[in-house]
Order: C-alpha cells, then sequence, then structure tokens
C-alpha cells in the first residue's frame, strides 16, 4: 500500500526575514504551527510521517522541542526539491511513496488542501507531481511579477510556470479570471521522481525566472495542477505578514 509523508523544509538563512523558522507567532516558533497543522491532517488523513528538513542545529533542537522529527540536509542545495530528495535517500522510502511539501512559512494552510494535492498526485498517474493554484481576480494580480502564473493543457497539466502575466492577452475580450491561475507553493511528489530530480541540471527557464518547477517541466515530466478547494492561508515572508499571521491565530 503506497505511503504518503509530509515534508517541512525549514531554512534559517531567509534573504527578507532571516531565523524566518524560529519567529515567534502567538508564543510559539513558527515551525511548530506550520508542524501542528501538519500533525492535524497526518490524525486526519494517516499520513504516515512528518519530517522537518533543515541545514541548521538551532532549527533542529528546537523542533526536537516539540517532539518534532528532524532531517539534517546539506546547506548547498538550491531548491526546496533537491532539499525534498536528501530526505528520501536519507530515509530510504519506496519508489511510490508520496511526498507532500509543505512549506515552513505556511503557518496557516488548510488540512483540506494537504488531502487535495496528495489525493492528485495518487489519481494521476502520468504525473509525477501535483500541485495547485486559484483563479486570478484582478489586473494587478496578473500583472504583479511576485505572484506566480501557471497555464494548463485540458487535462490540467502543466504547460508553464512565469512571474510574468501570461497567456498574453491579444485579442481576448474575456476577463483575467477566465484564464489565469494563481500557483501556489505547495506540491506532492512521487519519491521516485524526487530521486531522479536531484541529478537534473538547473534549465535556463528556472535560472531566469527563479522556479524550480521549470525544471522538472523541461526535462519531461508532468505536473498536474488542480484549483485549491480551499484558499490557502496567509504566508510569511515579511515582519508585515508575522503581525498579520498572529492576529488571525489570536482570533481563532
Amino acid at each position: 500500500m503506497t505511503q504518503t509523508v509530509v515534508v517541512i523544509p525549514a531554512r534559517y538563512a531567509s534573504t527578507r526575514l532571516p531565523g524566518k523558522p524560529l519567529r515567534l507567532i502567538a508564543g510559539k516558533p513558527m515551525i511548530q504551527h506550520v508542524f501542528e497543522r501538519a500533525r492535524e491532517a497526518a490524525t486526519k488523513l494517516k499520513f504516515a510521517e512528518i519530517i522537518v528538513a533543515t541545514d541548521d542545529q538551532r532549527i533542529k533542537e528546537q523542533c526536537e522541542a516539540f517532539a518534532a522529527r528532524v532531517c539534517m540536509t546539506s546547506s548547498e542545495h538550491q531548491s526546496g526539491s533537491d532539499r525534498l530528495a536528501e530526505v528520501v535517500a536519507t530515509q530510504g522510502w519506496a519508489d511510490d511513496t508520496i511526498v507532500v511539501n509543505l512549506q515552513g512559512d505556511e503557518p496557516l494552510t488548510p488540512v483540506s488542501i494537504l488531502e487535495q494535492v496528495a489525493d492528485n498526485l495518487a489519481n494521476n498517474t502520468t504525473a509525477s507531481i501535483a500541485t495547485l493554484a486559484t483563479p486570478l481576480h484582478t489586473e494587478n494580480e496578473y500583472n504583479d511579477p511576485n505572484i506566480v502564473k501557471v497555464v494548463t493543457d485540458k487535462n490540467g497539466m502543466a504547460l508553464y510556470f512565469s512571474r510574468a502575466p501570461i497567456p498574453f492577452q491579444r485579442e481576448h475580450s474575456g476577463t483575467v479570471k477566465d484564464f489565469a491561475l494563481r500557483h501556489i507553493g505547495i506540491y506532492a511528489y512521487r519519491a521516485a521522481y524526487l530521486k531522479k530530480f536531484a541529478q537534473m541540471s538547473a534549465c535556463e527557464i528556472e535560472k531566469i525566472e527563479l522556479l524550480e518547477q521549470l525544471r522538472a517541466i523541461w526535462h519531461g515530466a508532468k505536473i498536474h495542477v488542480d484549483i485549491a478547494a480551499e484558499l490557502p492561508g496567509h504566508g510569511v515572508d515579511t515582519e508585515a505578514d508575522l503581525k498579520v499571521v498572529e492576529e488571525i491565530i489570536n482570533q481563532t
């Protein structure tokens, strides 16, 4: 029987918010909030394991203080997928294991979308990766380079991801929400594919856009994209984000 696991990558050296996983939100380090979301999902969905993947001893010690399993990984990884690949190799998981990547700066991630992304990969056997998206509603979102857009084929397989507004409206008379999707950075991978991914060289479009999923497409992998069943919670990239998330948590 195929098992599903959750891996939470957590780096200390964030450019915009150094030490981000250990920043306190409502009295707990952010990484603990993320772990508790995964544990809630594991209780409901029978995820086999939850592992925090980090390259920092301070994060390791903090995670062990709230009884999280930790896998120490290299500080040289260029992407989250590379870090996950090291965890897969270290843990010796079977090739058909589904590995859900829950980012360490997403403390408000709904349990429902963890389940959804894992189920989508299990149900789409030609895909090596599954991910989620939501509709775009405004021109500002469509043109914002900080919002990653994705275009899919008729079967929901990704054609391209970009920070640019895609597809370009040359003569289209509809609205943005008719065709544009906003990518959400949550993934499920097959363990066998992560092992291959770690051996792939970064491609030029990945380097230009700074989007690691383009490496998978460039090398021929299929990425299934579905509309998220529930809107993702507010992520944390800045001091202002910390305050917003803390207010939300304190209200629940």
